[in-house]
Protein backbone atom coordinates (compact mmCIF):
# COMPACT_ATOMS: atom_id res chain seq x y z
CA UNK A 1 0.00 0.00 0.00
CA UNK A 2 1.36 3.70 -0.85
CA UNK A 3 -0.12 6.32 0.70
CA UNK A 4 -1.49 7.98 -2.27
CA UNK A 5 -4.63 5.13 -1.92
CA UNK A 6 -5.52 7.51 1.45
CA UNK A 7 -6.45 10.86 -0.79
CA UNK A 8 -7.63 9.02 -3.54
CA UNK A 9 -10.34 6.97 -1.27
CA UNK A 10 -11.80 10.03 -0.01
CA UNK A 11 -11.76 12.13 -3.13
CA UNK A 12 -13.97 9.01 -5.30
CA UNK A 13 -15.77 9.52 -2.02
CA UNK A 14 -16.91 13.10 -2.12
CA UNK A 15 -17.83 12.67 -5.85
CA UNK A 16 -19.65 9.38 -5.57
CA UNK A 17 -21.65 11.29 -2.50
CA UNK A 18 -22.17 14.06 -5.01
CA UNK A 19 -23.72 12.27 -7.51
CA UNK A 20 -26.22 10.03 -5.49
CA UNK A 21 -27.38 13.05 -3.21
CA UNK A 22 -31.02 12.30 -4.71
CA UNK A 23 -30.89 9.03 -2.71
CA UNK A 24 -30.12 9.97 0.78
CA UNK A 25 -29.50 6.22 1.78
CA UNK A 26 -27.14 5.11 -1.24
CA UNK A 27 -25.61 8.58 -0.07
CA UNK A 28 -24.61 7.64 3.42
CA UNK A 29 -23.65 4.31 2.61
CA UNK A 30 -20.91 5.42 0.30
CA UNK A 31 -20.04 7.76 3.16
CA UNK A 32 -19.58 4.59 5.67
CA UNK A 33 -17.69 2.03 2.99
CA UNK A 34 -15.49 4.97 2.39
CA UNK A 35 -14.97 5.37 5.87
CA UNK A 36 -14.10 1.93 6.36
CA UNK A 37 -11.34 1.70 3.20
CA UNK A 38 -9.82 4.71 4.54
CA UNK A 39 -9.17 3.40 7.82
CA UNK A 40 -8.45 -0.57 5.86
CA UNK A 41 -5.87 1.91 4.09
CA UNK A 42 -4.25 3.20 6.94
CA UNK A 43 -4.16 0.38 8.88
CA UNK A 44 -2.12 -2.17 5.96
CA UNK A 45 0.53 0.61 6.47
CA UNK A 46 1.32 0.25 9.87
CA UNK A 47 2.93 -2.76 10.31
CA UNK A 48 5.96 -1.78 7.30
CA UNK A 49 6.31 1.19 9.20
CA UNK A 50 7.29 -0.13 12.34
CA UNK A 51 9.24 -1.97 10.88
CA UNK A 52 11.33 0.84 9.31
CA UNK A 53 10.07 1.30 6.07
CA UNK A 54 8.49 4.26 4.56
CA UNK A 55 6.42 3.99 2.05
CA UNK A 56 6.61 6.70 -0.06
CA UNK A 57 5.00 8.58 -3.40
CA UNK A 58 6.17 11.87 -5.47
CA UNK A 59 4.60 13.72 -8.23
CA UNK A 60 5.39 15.79 -11.02
CA UNK A 61 7.90 18.41 -10.08
CA UNK A 62 6.35 22.14 -9.81
CA UNK A 63 9.71 23.71 -10.05
CA UNK A 64 12.87 22.12 -10.41
CA UNK A 65 13.32 19.76 -7.17
CA UNK A 66 10.26 21.29 -5.88
CA UNK A 67 6.72 19.27 -6.22
CA UNK A 68 4.11 16.95 -4.16
CA UNK A 69 5.57 14.77 -2.06
CA UNK A 70 3.88 12.01 -0.06
CA UNK A 71 5.84 9.78 2.71
CA UNK A 72 4.40 7.94 5.83
CA UNK A 73 6.73 8.38 8.82
CA UNK A 74 5.30 7.45 12.16
CA UNK A 75 3.81 10.81 13.68
CA UNK A 76 2.17 11.46 10.15
CA UNK A 77 1.02 8.04 10.42
CA UNK A 78 -0.78 8.80 13.97
CA UNK A 79 -2.36 12.04 12.84
CA UNK A 80 -3.98 9.82 10.31
CA UNK A 81 -4.79 7.20 11.63
CA UNK A 82 -6.48 9.56 14.08
CA UNK A 83 -8.84 11.00 11.05
CA UNK A 84 -9.16 7.77 9.56
CA UNK A 85 -10.60 5.75 12.75
CA UNK A 86 -13.21 8.89 13.47
CA UNK A 87 -14.42 9.88 10.01
CA UNK A 88 -16.49 5.96 10.27
CA UNK A 89 -18.27 6.89 14.17
CA UNK A 90 -17.93 10.91 12.74
CA UNK A 91 -20.08 9.89 9.92
CA UNK A 92 -22.25 7.48 11.58
CA UNK A 93 -23.08 10.31 14.16
CA UNK A 94 -23.55 12.98 11.41
CA UNK A 95 -26.44 10.54 9.66
CA UNK A 96 -28.61 10.48 12.96
CA UNK A 97 -27.86 14.29 13.88
CA UNK A 98 -28.73 15.68 10.06
CA UNK A 99 -31.72 13.44 9.77
CA UNK A 100 -32.83 13.51 12.99
CA UNK A 101 -32.26 17.46 13.67
CA UNK A 102 -33.79 18.05 9.59
CA UNK A 103 -30.53 19.66 8.27
CA UNK A 104 -30.80 20.94 5.01
CA UNK A 105 -28.05 20.38 2.47
CA UNK A 106 -27.03 17.24 3.39
CA UNK A 107 -25.17 16.73 0.52
CA UNK A 108 -22.91 19.32 0.19
CA UNK A 109 -22.21 18.47 4.33
CA UNK A 110 -21.25 14.60 3.76
CA UNK A 111 -19.09 15.88 -0.07
CA UNK A 112 -17.21 18.69 2.31
CA UNK A 113 -16.29 16.18 4.77
CA UNK A 114 -15.10 13.91 2.54
CA UNK A 115 -12.74 16.67 1.07
CA UNK A 116 -11.90 17.55 4.76
CA UNK A 117 -10.41 13.81 5.46
CA UNK A 118 -9.01 14.19 1.71
CA UNK A 119 -6.79 17.30 2.78
CA UNK A 120 -6.43 15.31 6.32
CA UNK A 121 -4.59 12.63 5.02
CA UNK A 122 -1.82 14.95 2.73
CA UNK A 123 -1.15 17.30 5.67
CA UNK A 124 -0.12 13.68 8.09
CA UNK A 125 1.74 12.13 4.79
CA UNK A 126 2.99 15.19 3.70
CA UNK A 127 6.50 14.47 2.30
CA UNK A 128 7.75 18.22 2.54
CA UNK A 129 6.67 21.30 3.05
CA UNK A 130 5.10 22.24 0.01
CA UNK A 131 3.14 19.81 -0.27
CA UNK A 132 2.27 20.27 3.61
CA UNK A 133 1.14 23.82 2.42
CA UNK A 134 -0.83 23.04 -0.56
CA UNK A 135 -3.14 20.84 1.95
CA UNK A 136 -3.11 22.74 4.67
CA UNK A 137 -4.88 25.31 2.76
CA UNK A 138 -7.00 22.99 0.73
CA UNK A 139 -8.39 22.09 4.44
CA UNK A 140 -9.15 25.70 5.07
CA UNK A 141 -11.15 25.41 2.13
CA UNK A 142 -12.82 22.06 2.45
CA UNK A 143 -14.35 23.18 5.94
CA UNK A 144 -15.31 26.61 4.98
CA UNK A 145 -18.78 25.01 3.40
CA UNK A 146 -19.08 22.81 7.12
CA UNK A 147 -18.52 26.53 9.12
CA UNK A 148 -21.16 28.05 6.88
CA UNK A 149 -23.65 25.14 6.25
CA UNK A 150 -26.32 27.19 8.16
CA UNK A 151 -26.66 29.91 5.76
CA UNK A 152 -27.43 32.34 8.41
CA UNK A 153 -25.94 36.01 8.90
CA UNK A 154 -23.82 34.80 11.55
CA UNK A 155 -22.74 31.53 9.96
CA UNK A 156 -21.54 33.50 6.89
CA UNK A 157 -19.86 35.94 9.59
CA UNK A 158 -18.07 33.86 11.30
CA UNK A 159 -17.09 31.86 8.29
CA UNK A 160 -15.44 34.98 6.91
CA UNK A 161 -13.67 35.29 10.53
CA UNK A 162 -12.65 31.70 9.78
CA UNK A 163 -11.03 31.08 6.57
CA UNK A 164 -10.16 35.12 6.88
CA UNK A 165 -7.65 34.68 9.55
CA UNK A 166 -6.53 31.04 8.55
CA UNK A 167 -5.49 32.12 5.37
CA UNK A 168 -3.89 35.26 6.50
CA UNK A 169 -1.72 33.85 9.42
CA UNK A 170 -0.51 30.87 6.66
CA UNK A 171 -0.63 33.21 3.88
CA UNK A 172 1.89 35.69 5.42
CA UNK A 173 3.68 33.65 7.71
CA UNK A 174 4.14 30.06 7.31
CA UNK A 175 4.15 30.47 3.27
CA UNK A 176 7.22 33.14 4.08
CA UNK A 177 8.92 30.62 6.24
CA UNK A 178 9.06 28.13 3.74
CA UNK A 179 10.12 30.51 1.52
CA UNK A 180 12.96 31.03 3.17
CA UNK A 181 13.34 27.71 4.64
CA UNK A 182 13.95 26.88 0.70
CA UNK A 183 16.38 29.70 0.37
CA UNK A 184 18.71 28.89 3.15
CA UNK A 185 19.09 25.16 2.34
CA UNK A 186 17.91 24.56 -0.75
CA UNK A 187 14.98 22.07 0.38
CA UNK A 188 11.96 21.68 1.65
CA UNK A 189 11.80 18.06 2.32
CA UNK A 190 11.01 16.58 5.81
CA UNK A 191 13.96 14.91 7.44
CA UNK A 192 14.96 13.28 10.98
CA UNK A 193 17.02 15.43 12.37
CA UNK A 194 15.81 18.70 10.97
CA UNK A 195 17.06 20.47 7.43
CA UNK A 196 18.90 23.91 9.62
CA UNK A 197 21.74 22.44 10.96
CA UNK A 198 23.94 24.91 8.91
CA UNK A 199 21.49 28.20 9.65
CA UNK A 200 22.46 30.50 11.81
CA UNK A 201 21.19 30.46 15.19
CA UNK A 202 19.73 34.05 14.69
CA UNK A 203 17.61 33.58 11.64
CA UNK A 204 16.63 29.56 13.11
CA UNK A 205 15.01 31.49 15.63
CA UNK A 206 13.09 33.98 13.29
CA UNK A 207 12.03 31.12 11.16
CA UNK A 208 10.94 29.32 14.66
CA UNK A 209 8.64 32.01 15.24
CA UNK A 210 7.19 32.27 11.49
CA UNK A 211 6.27 29.18 11.43
CA UNK A 212 4.47 28.08 14.92
CA UNK A 213 2.54 31.75 14.67
CA UNK A 214 1.92 30.81 11.07
CA UNK A 215 -0.10 27.63 12.21
CA UNK A 216 -3.04 29.41 12.99
CA UNK A 217 -5.19 26.28 13.71
CA UNK A 218 -3.64 25.60 16.55
CA UNK A 219 -5.46 28.32 17.80
CA UNK A 220 -2.58 29.57 20.78
CA UNK A 221 -3.75 32.72 22.19
CA UNK A 222 -4.15 35.63 20.88
CA UNK A 223 -4.46 33.48 17.41
CA UNK A 224 -7.83 31.70 19.02
CA UNK A 225 -10.51 34.07 18.32
CA UNK A 226 -11.78 32.11 15.29
CA UNK A 227 -12.39 28.81 17.17
CA UNK A 228 -15.20 29.61 19.44
CA UNK A 229 -17.01 31.93 16.69
CA UNK A 230 -17.03 28.24 14.31
CA UNK A 231 -19.19 26.83 17.04
CA UNK A 232 -22.01 28.26 14.58
CA UNK A 233 -21.92 25.35 12.57
CA UNK A 234 -23.85 21.85 13.84
CA UNK A 235 -22.24 19.92 16.07
CA UNK A 236 -20.89 17.07 14.03
CA UNK A 237 -18.76 20.08 11.87
CA UNK A 238 -17.64 20.89 15.52
CA UNK A 239 -16.39 17.50 15.86
CA UNK A 240 -14.25 17.33 13.13
CA UNK A 241 -12.87 20.92 13.62
CA UNK A 242 -11.50 19.92 16.96
CA UNK A 243 -11.20 16.36 17.05
CA UNK A 244 -10.39 14.81 13.20
CA UNK A 245 -9.13 17.73 11.22
CA UNK A 246 -8.99 21.39 11.43
CA UNK A 247 -7.13 22.03 14.92
CA UNK A 248 -5.45 18.64 15.51
CA UNK A 249 -3.67 19.75 11.73
CA UNK A 250 -2.62 22.95 12.98
CA UNK A 251 -0.84 21.19 16.44
CA UNK A 252 0.66 18.49 13.79
CA UNK A 253 2.43 21.14 11.68
CA UNK A 254 3.79 22.68 14.73
CA UNK A 255 4.92 19.16 16.00
CA UNK A 256 5.91 18.02 12.77
CA UNK A 257 7.65 21.04 11.28
CA UNK A 258 9.65 21.03 15.30
CA UNK A 259 10.83 17.52 14.85
CA UNK A 260 11.61 17.53 10.76
CA UNK A 261 12.16 20.85 10.22
CA UNK A 262 14.24 21.86 13.25
CA UNK A 263 15.15 19.26 15.27
CA UNK A 264 14.41 18.26 18.68
CA UNK A 265 18.24 19.31 19.42
CA UNK A 266 17.88 22.60 17.63
CA UNK A 267 14.66 23.60 19.86
CA UNK A 268 16.32 22.59 22.47
CA UNK A 269 19.33 24.43 21.87
CA UNK A 270 19.29 27.22 19.23
CA UNK A 271 16.10 28.96 18.56
CA UNK A 272 15.04 30.95 21.91
CA UNK A 273 11.91 28.98 22.16
CA UNK A 274 11.52 29.81 25.73
CA UNK A 275 8.45 32.15 24.59
CA UNK A 276 6.79 29.77 22.72
CA UNK A 277 6.79 27.90 26.41
CA UNK A 278 5.03 31.06 28.24
CA UNK A 279 2.55 31.52 25.58
CA UNK A 280 1.77 27.97 25.78
CA UNK A 281 1.08 27.98 29.78
CA UNK A 282 -0.13 30.98 29.23
CA UNK A 283 -3.13 29.63 26.70
CA UNK A 284 -3.60 26.63 28.50
CA UNK A 285 -4.64 28.73 32.05
CA UNK A 286 -6.49 31.56 30.51
CA UNK A 287 -8.40 29.16 28.26
CA UNK A 288 -9.37 27.03 31.23
CA UNK A 289 -10.79 29.73 33.53
CA UNK A 290 -13.11 31.44 29.77
CA UNK A 291 -14.41 27.97 30.22
CA UNK A 292 -15.04 28.50 33.69
CA UNK A 293 -17.52 31.13 32.55
CA UNK A 294 -19.26 29.74 29.40
CA UNK A 295 -22.89 28.90 29.99
CA UNK A 296 -23.11 27.17 26.68
CA UNK A 297 -22.34 24.28 26.10
CA UNK A 298 -20.37 24.22 23.03
CA UNK A 299 -18.41 27.22 23.50
CA UNK A 300 -17.07 25.72 26.91
CA UNK A 301 -16.15 22.88 24.87
CA UNK A 302 -14.17 25.12 22.47
CA UNK A 303 -12.64 27.08 24.85
CA UNK A 304 -11.35 23.33 26.80
CA UNK A 305 -10.37 22.78 23.45
CA UNK A 306 -8.02 25.88 23.04
CA UNK A 307 -6.72 25.23 26.02
CA UNK A 308 -5.55 21.39 25.56
CA UNK A 309 -3.99 22.38 22.07
CA UNK A 310 -1.34 24.22 23.95
CA UNK A 311 -0.56 20.97 25.69
CA UNK A 312 1.04 19.90 22.43
CA UNK A 313 2.52 23.18 21.61
CA UNK A 314 4.18 22.83 25.11
CA UNK A 315 5.74 19.50 24.16
CA UNK A 316 6.65 20.81 20.74
CA UNK A 317 8.41 23.87 22.13
CA UNK A 318 10.14 21.62 25.36
CA UNK A 319 12.65 20.43 23.20
CA UNK A 320 13.26 16.82 24.59
CA UNK A 321 12.27 13.44 23.23
CA UNK A 322 9.40 13.28 26.20
CA UNK A 323 7.73 16.36 25.00
CA UNK A 324 7.49 14.96 21.60
CA UNK A 325 5.51 11.45 23.14
CA UNK A 326 3.67 13.73 25.36
CA UNK A 327 2.53 15.75 22.29
CA UNK A 328 2.25 13.33 19.76
CA UNK A 329 0.07 11.01 22.17
CA UNK A 330 -2.45 13.92 23.53
CA UNK A 331 -3.28 14.45 19.73
CA UNK A 332 -4.38 11.02 19.95
CA UNK A 333 -6.11 11.10 23.11
CA UNK A 334 -7.99 14.73 23.20
CA UNK A 335 -9.11 13.76 20.01
CA UNK A 336 -11.06 10.83 21.40
CA UNK A 337 -11.91 12.58 24.50
CA UNK A 338 -13.05 15.86 22.87
CA UNK A 339 -15.22 14.24 19.76
CA UNK A 340 -17.07 12.10 22.68
CA UNK A 341 -17.81 15.68 24.41
CA UNK A 342 -19.32 16.74 21.21
CA UNK A 343 -21.08 14.14 19.90
CA UNK A 344 -22.68 14.60 23.82
CA UNK A 345 -23.33 18.21 23.33
CA UNK A 346 -25.25 17.05 19.74
CA UNK A 347 -27.41 14.35 21.05
CA UNK A 348 -28.39 16.60 23.80
CA UNK A 349 -29.36 19.13 21.32
CA UNK A 350 -31.35 16.85 18.72
CA UNK A 351 -32.98 15.27 21.87
CA UNK A 352 -33.71 17.47 24.21
CA UNK A 353 -32.91 20.85 22.49
CA UNK A 354 -30.90 22.48 25.31
CA UNK A 355 -27.41 23.89 24.56
CA UNK A 356 -26.59 25.38 27.70
CA UNK A 357 -24.92 23.54 30.83
CA UNK A 358 -27.52 25.47 33.55
CA UNK A 359 -29.97 23.33 31.42
CA UNK A 360 -28.44 20.21 31.89
CA UNK A 361 -29.28 19.45 35.61
CA UNK A 362 -31.45 16.00 35.88
CA UNK A 363 -30.97 15.07 32.36
CA UNK A 364 -29.16 12.20 33.41
CA UNK A 365 -31.84 10.51 34.07
CA UNK A 366 -33.97 10.72 30.60
CA UNK A 367 -30.51 10.58 28.69
CA UNK A 368 -28.06 8.06 30.48
CA UNK A 369 -26.05 6.91 27.89
CA UNK A 370 -25.08 10.21 26.77
CA UNK A 371 -24.74 11.65 30.15
CA UNK A 372 -22.65 8.55 31.08
CA UNK A 373 -20.92 8.57 27.82
CA UNK A 374 -19.86 12.37 28.71
CA UNK A 375 -18.77 11.65 31.79
CA UNK A 376 -15.83 9.47 30.18
CA UNK A 377 -14.68 11.95 27.52
CA UNK A 378 -14.54 14.75 30.73
CA UNK A 379 -12.96 12.35 32.82
CA UNK A 380 -10.19 11.62 29.92
CA UNK A 381 -10.00 15.22 28.95
CA UNK A 382 -8.66 15.84 32.52
CA UNK A 383 -6.41 13.15 32.48
CA UNK A 384 -7.43 10.47 35.11
CA UNK A 385 -7.04 6.41 34.98
CA UNK A 386 -8.08 4.57 33.62
CA UNK A 387 -9.00 7.06 30.59
CA UNK A 388 -6.10 7.78 27.88
CA UNK A 389 -5.62 10.85 28.66
CA UNK A 390 -3.64 10.00 31.51
CA UNK A 391 -0.92 9.27 29.20
CA UNK A 392 -0.52 11.88 27.50
CA UNK A 393 -0.37 14.35 30.52
CA UNK A 394 1.75 11.86 32.06
CA UNK A 395 4.44 12.01 29.43
CA UNK A 396 3.99 15.59 29.12
CA UNK A 397 4.37 16.85 33.50
CA UNK A 398 7.93 14.31 32.99
CA UNK A 399 8.98 16.04 30.17
CA UNK A 400 9.04 19.47 31.90
CA UNK A 401 11.07 17.92 34.71
CA UNK A 402 13.39 16.98 32.20
CA UNK A 403 13.52 20.28 30.70
CA UNK A 404 14.22 21.77 34.07
CA UNK A 405 10.88 23.52 34.13
CA UNK A 406 8.96 22.72 37.15
CA UNK A 407 6.55 25.68 36.98
CA UNK A 408 5.28 24.58 33.59
CA UNK A 409 4.63 21.09 35.89
CA UNK A 410 2.86 23.30 37.92
CA UNK A 411 0.91 24.63 35.25
CA UNK A 412 -0.29 21.52 33.75
CA UNK A 413 -1.68 20.21 37.20
CA UNK A 414 -3.37 23.60 37.44
CA UNK A 415 -5.04 23.56 34.32
CA UNK A 416 -6.17 19.39 34.98
CA UNK A 417 -8.21 20.92 38.74
CA UNK A 418 -9.64 23.30 35.92
CA UNK A 419 -10.92 21.04 33.81
CA UNK A 420 -12.75 19.33 36.86
CA UNK A 421 -13.74 22.52 37.35
CA UNK A 422 -15.45 23.42 34.26
CA UNK A 423 -16.28 19.73 33.18
CA UNK A 424 -17.09 17.36 35.89
CA UNK A 425 -20.24 19.00 37.12
CA UNK A 426 -21.83 18.66 34.02
CA UNK A 427 -22.33 14.77 34.55
CA UNK A 428 -22.60 15.27 38.29
CA UNK A 429 -25.58 17.66 38.27
CA UNK A 430 -27.02 15.82 35.64
CA UNK A 431 -26.93 12.21 37.22
CA UNK A 432 -27.19 13.23 41.24
CA UNK A 433 -29.56 16.24 41.16
CA UNK A 434 -33.52 16.48 40.37
CA UNK A 435 -34.35 18.62 37.40
CA UNK A 436 -35.77 21.92 38.03
CA UNK A 437 -39.16 22.67 38.68
CA UNK A 438 -41.46 22.97 35.33
CA UNK A 439 -38.78 21.83 33.24
CA UNK A 440 -40.47 19.90 30.38
CA UNK A 441 -38.63 16.58 30.55
CA UNK A 442 -41.27 14.57 30.47
CA UNK A 443 -40.82 13.77 26.91
CA UNK A 444 -37.05 13.34 26.48
CA UNK A 445 -35.67 10.58 25.26
CA UNK A 446 -31.97 9.44 24.11
CA UNK A 447 -30.95 10.80 20.37
CA UNK A 448 -31.22 8.48 17.13
CA UNK A 449 -29.61 4.79 17.78
CA UNK A 450 -27.06 6.28 15.11
CA UNK A 451 -25.78 8.73 17.69
CA UNK A 452 -26.06 6.78 20.87
CA UNK A 453 -23.66 4.14 18.74
CA UNK A 454 -21.42 6.99 17.65
CA UNK A 455 -20.43 8.08 21.35
CA UNK A 456 -20.71 4.83 22.84
CA UNK A 457 -17.97 3.71 20.52
CA UNK A 458 -15.55 6.77 21.28
CA UNK A 459 -16.07 6.69 24.92
CA UNK A 460 -15.12 3.42 24.39
CA UNK A 461 -12.06 3.95 22.55
CA UNK A 462 -11.03 7.07 25.19
CA UNK A 463 -10.91 3.90 27.96
CA UNK A 464 -9.37 1.31 25.79
CA UNK A 465 -6.52 3.76 24.89
CA UNK A 466 -5.49 3.61 29.09
CA UNK A 467 -5.24 -0.07 28.66
CA UNK A 468 -3.20 -0.55 25.21
CA UNK A 469 -0.96 2.30 24.26
CA UNK A 470 1.26 0.16 23.13
CA UNK A 471 1.06 0.87 19.89
CA UNK A 472 0.99 4.80 20.14
CA UNK A 473 4.10 4.81 22.85
CA UNK A 474 5.78 2.71 19.84
CA UNK A 475 4.92 5.10 17.11
CA UNK A 476 5.84 7.89 18.78
CA UNK A 477 9.05 6.68 20.31
CA UNK A 478 10.46 5.91 16.49
CA UNK A 479 10.07 9.38 16.32
CA UNK A 480 11.77 10.39 19.14
CA UNK A 481 14.07 7.97 21.39
CA UNK A 482 13.65 7.98 24.75
CA UNK A 483 16.31 8.09 26.50
CA UNK A 484 18.28 9.59 23.48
Amino acid sequence: MTPEVTLVIPLVGAVLIALLGRWPNAREAVTLACAAALLAAVGSLVPAVLEGARPAWRGPDVLPGLGLALEVEPLGLIYAGVAALLWLPNSLYSIGYMRGHHEGHQTRFFTCFALSIASAMGIAFSGNLFTLFVFYEALSLATFPLVTHHGTAKALRSGRLYVGFLFATSMVLMLLAIVWTWTLTGTVDFRPGGILGEVSPGLTAVLFGLFMLGSGKAAVMPFHFWLPSAMVAPTPVSALLHAVAVVKAGVFVVLKVSVYVFGVDTVAAGVHHEWLLYLAAATIVIASVVAMTQDDLKARLAYSTVGQLSYIVLGAALGNALGVVGGGLHIVMHAFGKITLFFCAGAIYVAAHKTKVSELTGLGRRMPVTMLAFGVGALSIIGLPPLGGAWSKWYLGLATLDAGHAGLLAVLLLSSLLNVAYLLPIPLKAFLLPPPEGTPDEGVREAPLPCLIALGLTALASAALFFWPDLLIRLVTEVAPLGS
